[in-house]
């Protein structure tokens, strides 16, 4: 026990933060997997949008906390993931009967395509800053929206077929349409489980704090302090700025492809404008650069809807003004003051004064 209280005091603050977050994730895991059979039906049917909800407001809080720019496109980057796991998913089919495993490729091929991009939309957008990025970030999520609503993929023995706008696939017998333009993708396998959802998010976790705890995450929040003084001392600010930027794509991008295989239908429409500013919400209500609070707001703002449908008409209003009451109540000095107070506990600041 004191081996372990030593090693607790030589850990760094950061550290700390970081393990703590990983045992409560863990920890609510293990919880709803033993109260599983208590749950209603739709809490059990919300545990997966959950998860891949996590995952878009940890990899927005990349971007807008660590990285400092405002990204209103992000709800796209999620539905190139969606709409690629899903053709990717399909394409395995027949030679990956195990649903796990194509699971897995389908997240991975819907990380790499939104990566992909995130690299090219990279390229131009992060040349501009503050409100300037936002609106470009905004004009591409609504152009892949668009693009996905008019674009039609369809799968049969010689391959992939595609067309824009109307249905030119021409499918063989025995076909079958992947993507239908505005009627979105329909006869998805749901292969999305909780498991996959929670092992997803401590990836996220990993390769967030690892990137926010090495050389170029120190390089990323010096570009996000003062960019001015960082290009001084040779820090190349365009590669960390999409460094950041990458990453926080690709794991978007998985997070979608988990959300669309755990519904039999999706369409474009799903994510647009309204997506990424209710991601932001989860960011700016957590607080920017805080893993953990992204974590619960997403968790608790993707329940509260659910849990206000008994006041049917009124309970998107009710809705707000939850919202407008907890934006108030945290930021308030003294309630920082007490929730302050409460992490010395965990964080181990009270120990020390008083030892001193």
């Amino acid at each position: 026990m004191a081996s372990l209280n030593l090693s607790l005091k030589k850990m760094s603050r950061t550290s700390r933060r970081n393990y703590l977050t990983y045992g409560l994730v863990i920890l609510a895991y293990i919880i709803l997997q033993v109260m599983h059979g208590s749950l209603s039906s739709s809490l059990k049917g919300m545990l997966v949008p959950i998860c891949a909800y996590v995952v878009m407001a940890v990899s927005l809080n990349l971007t807008v906390g660590i990285l400092g720019e405002l990204s209103l496109g992000h709800a796209g980057f999620m539905s190139v993931g969606a709409f690629t796991g899903v053709i990717a998913s399909t394409c395995f089919q027949s030679l990956i009967p195990f649903a796990p495993l194509r699971l897995a490729l389908g997240m991975a091929a819907g990380a790499a395509c939104a990566a992909l991009a995130g690299f090219l939309i990279g390229i131009p957008v992060l040349r501009l800053k503050g409100d300037y990025l936002a609106i470009v970030t905004l004009a591409f999520g609504e152009i892949i929206k668009s693009i996905f609503t008019n674009l039609y993929v369809g799968l049969d023995s010689s391959g992939l077929h595609m067309s824009i706008l109307e249905d030119k696939t021409n499918l063989a017998e025995g076909g079958k349409l992947i993507i239908g333009g505005p009627m979105g993708m329909g006869g998805i396998e749901k292969i999305s489980t909780f498991t996959a959802g929670f092992l997803l998010i401590l990836v996220t976790l990993v390769v967030v704090f690892n990137l926010v705890n090495s050389r170029a995450g120190r390089a990323i929040m010096a570009v996000r302090d003062n960019r001015i003084a960082a290009e001084s001392i040779g820090v190349n600010v365009t590669k960390y700025k999409m460094l950041a930027f990458v990453t926080s794509a690709a794991l978007a991008g998985a997070a979608g492809a988990l959300f669309a295989m755990n519904y039999s239908t999706i369409v474009a429409a799903k994510f647009d404008f309204n997506t990424s500013i209710l991601v932001l919400v989860f960011v700016v209500l957590g607080g920017l650069g805080n893993m953990l609070g992204s974590i619960v707001a997403a968790a608790v703002l993707t329940i509260l809807p659910e849990a206000l449908r008994q006041f049917a008409d009124y309970r998107m209003l009710v809705y707000a003004i939850v919202l407008i009451l907890v934006m108030l109540a945290t930021n308030n000095p003294v309630l920082r003051g007490y929730l302050d107070r409460a992490k010395s506990v965990f964080t181990g600041k009270r120990g020390k004064k008083e030892a001193a």
